[in-house]
């Protein structure tokens, strides 16, 4: 008798793939010279100050070589990149007010329904501009900024100042200088002190042009005492051009405050995915972070918390699944830079036909950072012997007075476990789909599921005749 093949299926992406006609309301020329990042400033009507940051990123991009480490990015032709696209729509605050077709996209991936039954606040990105915008005004009356990125320059133009692209600065990677150069859309956000936004927040970037880019800046501040929940969300249609996702991401948790971040990316298997996401976090602050990726053909992101005050920590939960032709480069870093202070890293992924899961970490403690505890747990799934399963743990540790921990586990099904739940009563094909949930399942609990009804599609590991 033939023994059962497991097949673990790709995720259903009918849902993410369907795309509108490129008919948008104005796009750049590709490339990326002086001239372009000037007419997207222009375009904007922005301070000077911010066409000077642009241009100086721009020099700091030219300046600088692409990454000698990680996946090969040799398919990335900024020549051929589009790095603004407007769509015909102005940010609303109503849904009726957005045009029918990008309304209808937003429908399906059910982000109106999601603001109306869980969340406090709603910003949905179309291409390179933020289309719709929305906060309850009891958080308005509390004190509460959310806005896109571009009215928040506007209105808010000396506190976007004093943070923007300070933790992040272009100096720090090439890709962060090409997202300093051409930036548009994303979302800024004050808690005021004290305030406990107990609703969560949610940002979805829906990009739809071919061969283009998407460089959205997000900035949070979480004050003294205050909390909150931000959800972010991304999907594209696959097209058989290669696209460029380079967003930013900076995050401050002032002194006692607790942030958690959850994203929950799915871009189509032709983008590139090189976002930069880091996080500030003052004295007894808490940052959490909860990541799922699972599109882009290729990834490379590793969400950094810097433990700046006595008493700060950080949790990292990230969950990743590469299928065929995607390498996803993923991973977590925390710098510990004050006493007292804690991290805990996990992460897990499966890979299949193919595909290449590598998690990094990175664990730095600095010398004057005693009395310091972290641990880094990375478990690996390999479902066939073409996919590849890696763990790059690297610890810095510069004072003897720390607690660390590393433990890294790469393998596939255990024979033992599906023999023991088949004496259970099951048959073999459901013994497998329990053991895969079973170890996505300490990463999916995590995920907000209940305020995102659009990323239910994005956990589903199908297994035949099992999960769907």
């Amino acid at each position: 008798m033939e023994k059962k093949k497991t097949i673990v299926e790709d995720i259903n992406r009918d849902l993410y793939d369907i795309k509108n006609p490129d008919k948008d309301s104005y796009h750049i020329n590709r490339g990326l010279t002086k001239e372009i990042v000037s007419e997207i400033s222009s375009l904007k009507n922005e301070p000077s100050w911010m066409l000077e940051l642009r241009l100086a990123s721009l020099e700091t991009y030219h300046s600088m070589a692409m990454p000698k480490w990680g996946p090969s990015l040799h398919e990335l032709n900024m020549d051929e990149i589009v790095t603004y696209v407007r769509p015909k729509a102005s940010a609303k605050a109503s849904w009726e007010d957005v045009p029918r077709e990008i309304k209808e996209t937003f429908e399906r991936l059910g982000i109106p329904e999601a603001e109306r039954k869980s969340l406090a606040g709603v910003g949905a990105q179309y291409d390179s501009e933020v289309v719709y915008h929305s906060i309850k005004e009891e958080l308005t009356k509390q004190g509460v900024v959310y806005l896109d990125m571009e009215t928040a320059v506007r209105e808010h133009e000396s506190l976007v100042r004093e943070y923007f692209m300070q933790l992040l600065p272009a100096t720090s990677h090439k890709f962060l200088a090409l997202h300093g150069a051409v930036w548009s859309g994303g979302s800024f956000v004050y808690v005021p002190e004290g305030v406990d936004v107990k609703i969560p927040l949610q940002s979805y970037f829906r990009f739809n042009a071919p061969g283009a880019g998407q460089f959205e800046h997000t900035l949070i501040i979480v004050d003294k005492g205050a909390k909150l929940h931000f959800i972010e969300g991304c999907s594209a249609p696959k097209y058989n051009t290669i696209n460029l996702h380079a967003g930013a991401v900076e995050l401050f948790v002032k002194e006692g405050a607790t942030l958690r971040y959850s994203t929950i990316e799915n871009w189509s298997k032709n983008m590139m995915n090189l976002n930069t996401k880091c996080a500030l976090v003052e004295k007894d602050g808490s940052m959490e972070w909860v990541s799922g990726t699972f599109g882009s053909h290729i990834t490379m992101l590793y969400p950094t918390s810097i433990l700046n005050g006595e008493g700060a920590k950080t949790d990292f939960t990230g969950v990743s699944f590469a299928a065929k032709g995607q390498n996803l480069d993923t991973g977590s870093k925390v710098v510990h830079a004050a006493p007292h202070t804690s991290s805990t890293l996990s992460s897990r992924s499966i890979s299949k036909d193919g595909g290449i899961a590598v998690y990094r970490s990175s664990v730095n403690v600095l010398p004057q950072a005693h009395h310091v505890k972290s641990a880094v747990s990375c478990e690996s799934l390999m479902m066939d012997s073409l996919s590849r399963a890696d763990t790059l743990p690297v610890m810095d540790i510069r004072n003897d007075e720390a607690d660390i921990g590393h433990e890294a586990k790469i393998g596939r099904i255990s024979e033992d476990a599906v023999y023991y739940l088949m004496t259970r009563g099951m048959d073999e094909l459901e013994a497998k789909a329990l053991i895969v949930r079973g170890f996505v399942e300490p990463i999916t609990k995590e995920l907000p599921l209940e305020y995102a009804v659009e990323m239910n599609n994005l956990i589903s590991i199908e297994l035949e005749g099992s999960i769907g």
